[in-house]
């Protein structure tokens, strides 16, 4: 489930008791606000009954809110244990395609980004414009991780990103 709407109090708790009220369970989440828009993505789970009652209620929602609901049914993410989940961190001035030239690094190498964030903000003390990029990135067990390491480390020194990549901890 996805939605999108003006940012307000409330929306959370709105989208959320529908789902619980319904018989479902949020399995995983993503919320942001993004400019003034609020956004939300949910995975729910629950039995055939609960998801129904869920996209039901969802639909009569949907005609009365100020937001936007889209409802789309997926399967179960297949599990890779020839995956090793990286943390990357990036932090650099602000600059014209970052996120697409360091998405292209990973997808060159066939490297699964799972998450993505972004976030801009002024420097401290010079209030330069600064951007901010956390990855989460699934690296296959045929890649040798000390070769991946450099080309990634000369890859961000040639753009002037100052960067990390290690192990997901925990």
């Amino acid at each position: 489930m996805s939605a999108l709407g003006p940012d307000r109090i409330g929306m959370i708790f709105e989208l959320t008791r529908l789902v619980s009220d319904a018989g479902g369970n949020i399995i995983e989440s993503r919320m942001t606000t993004l400019g003034s828009e609020f956004a939300m993505l949910l995975l729910v789970g629950g039995n055939w009954h609960a998801l129904g009652k869920v996209e039901r209620e969802l639909e009569k929602l949907q005609g009365t809110a100020d937001f936007s609901i889209q409802l789309h049914r997926t399967d179960p993410r297949p599990v890779r244990s020839d995956l090793m989940p990286y943390s990357v961190d990036i932090v650099c001035l602000d600059q014209t395609g970052i996120v697409s030239a360091v998405s292209g690094f990973f997808s060159a190498r066939s490297i699964d980004i799972a998450e993505c964030d972004t976030h801009s903000y002024a420097a401290a003390h010079s209030g330069a414009p600064m951007f901010g990029v956390r990855m989460v990135v699934n690296v296959p067990g045929r890649i040798h991780l000390g070769v991946l390491r450099e080309e990634f480390m000369d890859f961000c020194d040639h753009l002037n990103l100052d960067a990390i990549l290690e192990p997901v901890k925990g």
